[in-house]
């Protein structure tokens, strides 16, 4: 049984953690839904908007906005409380997707996803932040019961309704759906989280590491999207872009050593499991988002499904991630060495992409469903357990600093991720005829169309199982802690009742 938490001013009971745990997961069921509902809906908007070239930007330039931000909220969550932060992530959210649905060319919807990366970047790690500062370490994987449900809830209603969406009614509904659901979460968490102890602690906001991470990381994609296509690879532009990415990350590097409170902290980041842990995510979400990003496209121009059908093909993939997670929560505090358990579903997950990039396009489209769903069981075995190994490593004053970073780094494996993949389907020329509506055609469905599409995927998927092992071996470091009770985490941490 489950014991109240003591804080300054008050207690919080199980109940009121229970409330204050469901509240904010409607918040985070808004980003969670928004990774997923857009795929599907790619070929559509290419054909529609054209610009196909900048397609990729649709997604990267949400996580590219998310993670220079990201961090930023975990400070702005401990100088001003949870709720107000969180309401103001909602709202940036909300105006950005007014935007999106707006939009009549391509160079506007991706100011718009921009936007609503701003807002997005402060949804998921400000939610798993509350859930810290509510329940311990060694509680913490009960609640993944309730995270699983509605990361399953999103994860298949997100590549049903965006292929639906796009192919029955218009592609800026998987926009506009927002508003509703954004008014619903306001609504159902402004009280609850009244509730919320907070820890208060003085911080200097470090917008100038925000920008330097964004314009390494905007250097980094005009290289990818341009390379290869635009210009050769070997051209002065893309040597130029490439120069200025690496340069920038100098800079950057240098700035974070000597800025008191930089937007990756070295202080958290000296902490082996935090590091390990954190680089591990990086590559992992690099292979994971780039698989969910491009295996609708890979649906329909290898096998000829349509928007609707591409979107339903996503959902074996996030079912088994789903389980995957789901097995990690309950089990992480059940097992010896609960390090096992996440490189054992990494190698897993592996041997699945392995297998699909040696045979791609001959293989029976049941037999691709399964494989993406083995992929995404064994990689969502490591999302509980990376976040709670993270969390339980640093001490509960650094909780909003330590999660922020890991929601940073995670997000910018999947900007990384985005634009690698994407760049080898931009050199392979397998994007650029969906701004002809191709992919609704007989000519992209001609079998010599399906060989060149498979073959440029198969390397895709080599890649993306590449980011996935690279990040399995890095959490082979990571150093193994006890998970902290509740009596522990009490004792570490003043708190006060936010007014």
């Amino acid at each position: 049984m489950q014991s109240e938490l003591p804080v300054a001013g008050g207690i919080v009971s199980p109940k009121d953690q229970i409330r204050i745990v469901v509240g904010v997961l409607l918040v985070m069921s808004l980003a969670a839904l928004d990774q997923t509902i857009v795929a599907p809906a790619l070929p559509v908007i290419g054909s529609a908007l054209g610009d196909v070239q900048y397609l990729t930007w649709i997604i990267s330039i949400y996580f590219l906005t998310a993670t220079a931000v990201t961090p930023l909220y975990g400070k702005l969550a401990d100088i001003n409380g949870r709720r107000v932060v969180l309401m103001v992530a909602v709202g940036i959210f909300v105006v950005g997707s007014i935007a999106c649905g707006m939009s009549q060319t391509m160079f506007w919807l991706i100011i718009g996803r921009a936007i609503q990366g701003l807002g997005g970047g402060g949804l998921i790690s400000l939610a798993q932040t509350v859930i810290a500062d509510v329940v311990s370490p060694k509680d913490r994987g009960k609640y993944m019961v309730y995270i699983s449900a509605i990361w399953a809830s999103a994860s298949i209603a997100g590549p049903v309704l965006g292929g639906v969406f796009a192919q029955h009614l218009h592609w800026s509904m998987i926009f506009w759906v927002n508003i509703p659901l954004a008014a619903f979460a306001v609504a159902m968490t402004w009280n609850t989280l009244k509730r919320l102890p907070i820890v208060h602690r003085p911080h200097k906001l470090d917008f100038l590491g925000a920008g330097l991470v964004m314009l390494a990381t905007i250097a980094f994609l005009l290289a990818c999207t341009w390379g290869g296509t635009t210009y050769p690879w070997g051209s002065p532009v893309i040597i130029s872009l490439f120069a200025a990415t690496c340069l920038i990350s100098l800079i950057i590097a240098r700035h974070l050593k000597v800025t008191p409170e930089a937007i990756i902290p070295l202080r958290v980041l000296s902490n082996p499991s935090v590091s390990y842990s954190t680089l591990c995510v990086f590559f992992s979400m690099a292979g994971y988002v780039g698989i969910s990003v491009y295996s609708p496209l890979f649906f329909e121009m290898v096998y000829g499904a349509d928007s609707s059908a591409a979107g339903l093909s996503l959902v074996a993939f996030m079912i088994g991630t789903v389980i995957g997670a789901n097995v990690g929560g309950r089990y992480m505090s059940r097992v010896k060495s609960y390090k096992q358990l996440v490189l054992a579903g990494g190698a897993v997950g592996v041997v699945g992409m392995m297998i699909l990039a040696m045979s791609t396009g001959l293989l029976p489209y049941y037999a691709v469903e399964l494989l993406i769903f083995v992929f995404g069981a064994g990689i969502g075995i490591q999302f509980p357990v990376a976040t709670i190994s993270i969390q339980n490593a640093v001490e509960p004053a650094d909780l909003g600093s330590a999660t922020a970073t890991l929601s940073f780094l995670r997000s910018l494996g999947s900007v990384f991720g985005v634009a690698a993949l994407g760049s080898v389907l931009l050199s392979f020329s397998v994007v650029q005829s969906l701004g002809e509506g191709a992919h609704a055609t007989t000519q992209m469905r001609t079998p010599e169309a399906m060989a060149a599409a498979a073959h440029a995927f198969s390397i895709v998927f080599y890649v993306a199982a590449g980011f996935i092992a690279l990040g399995q071996s890095l959490f082979a470091f990571v150093v193994e802690r006890p998970l902290r009770g509740r009596t522990q985490m009490s004792a570490q941490r003043e708190v006060a009742v936010e007014p």
